[in-house]
């Protein structure tokens, strides 16, 4: 009788533990929620998607700090697409296998075009911080971008260039992002027209290939002109500059959003002085939200954050709270169409029926060194 009265207790904890056991399961660890980058870090462009990655790795941390999705912590996947179409490709099957929710990238719109169609096959939302190429839009596929079209920003500049003389401009663009260059130089030839001005001479190079840099410049031999536009990468734009200022020209020189970054303003030095472009923000403003993140992005990687840095933020927030917001049985394309507007770093903006946005830019000028907004 004791013998069967001492093992009561033991039997009673044995039971109590295997009716315990899948609720103390579910109360466990969650696995990760997990979100690709895809963007170029490596290269010419590797300002561009460096910048990106940080803007989207601050996001990511931030919404861990305040306890995930749903209690479940986010895990950012970057991979490098190196600007070339099969490594892009190549890395969105990977991205397929390793099972992330969605991918913030590609940061150009030679790499979304390269993409797009295996991201619909594998029904992979990609939220682009970066890509802008007109024929992109209006079309009800994967991509959400977070950046207004090309055609906009021409035509911004072009009103800006107009208003300030410039008139007969010229053009080096880059063929190896040819969606985006050329788009751009269609929709400025238009615009700068109907203030009676025109392109008078667009010159192609290839990022790829260092004589067509050269090349390029000699072209610019007997062309009259007001100004020349840079339709390239920052680190391009700077070397064709100098090729220029070599070469004995001292036209003013105008940027694209493309080449806005930080990088441009470290390798160009007082080259780049008086450079304008169309900018998504203003680095000065003065909103709390802004300026919060501006202490934390400088506190987290010891540096300014660029244009790619903001509208990577600005992307991977509205990812998130598309997330939270999800309902069961909703894809995740639906809960981004339907769970804005998201409140960016500097105003409110929220996605179209096609994943499209308009969004306030700025007209900015370097000066001293940093790009000041001037409208």
């Amino acid at each position: 009788m004791p013998q069967r009265s001492a093992l009561r207790p033991q039997r009673r904890r044995l039971l109590l533990g295997a009716a315990l056991l899948p609720w103390l399961s579910a109360c466990g660890p969650q696995p990760t929620l997990r979100i690709g980058l895809l963007a170029g870090l490596s290269g010419s462009v590797a300002d561009l998607g460096e910048a990106a990655r940080a803007g989207a790795q601050l996001a990511v941390e931030q919404c861990n700090a305040e306890g995930g999705v749903h209690g479940r912590q986010l895990e950012l996947l970057p991979r490098d697409d190196a600007q070339d179409p099969e490594q892009a490709r190549a890395a969105l099957a990977a991205f397929e296998r390793d099972g992330v929710v969605a991918i913030i990238g590609p940061t150009t719109s030679a790499m979304a075009e390269a993409v797009l169609p295996a991201s619909a096959r594998a029904n992979l939302v990609l939220v682009s911080p970066t890509v802008s190429a007109s024929r992109l839009l209006g079309r009800d596929d994967t991509l959400f971008m977070a950046l207004t079209s090309t055609q906009h920003n021409a035509r911004q500049a072009a009103h800006h260039h107009a208003s300030r003389g410039w008139r007969r401009v010229l053009a080096l663009y880059d063929t190896r992002n040819s969606i985006y260059s050329e788009d751009w130089l269609s929709a400025y030839r238009e615009a700068i027209g109907t203030h009676g001005g025109r392109l008078v001479q667009a010159l192609p190079f290839n990022s790829g290939q260092p004589d067509s840099y050269q090349q390029a410049v000699r072209q610019l031999r007997g062309r009259e002109g007001d100004a020349i536009i840079y339709v390239a990468n920052a680190v391009d734009t700077v070397r064709l500059l100098l090729l220029v200022r070599q070469a004995g020209w001292r036209l003013p020189a105008l940027g694209v959003t493309w080449s806005a970054t930080e990088q441009l303003l470290e390798l160009g030095g007082r080259e780049v002085e008086g450079m304008s472009s169309v900018q998504l923000f203003n680095r000065d403003m003065a909103t709390p939200r802004y300026q919060a993140f501006l202490r934390a992005y400088r506190e987290r990687f010891a540096q300014e954050p660029g244009f790619a840095s903001v509208a990577a933020y600005d992307a991977t927030q509205a990812l998130i709270q598309a997330l939270r917001q999800q309902r069961p049985g909703q894809s995740v394309k639906q809960a981004l169409l339907q769970a804005g507007p998201y409140e960016g770093l500097q105003e409110r903006w929220n996605f179209d029926l096609y994943g499209d946005v308009q969004r306030r830019n700025y007209i900015t000028i370097v000066k001293g060194g940093r790009f000041v907004a001037v409208n």
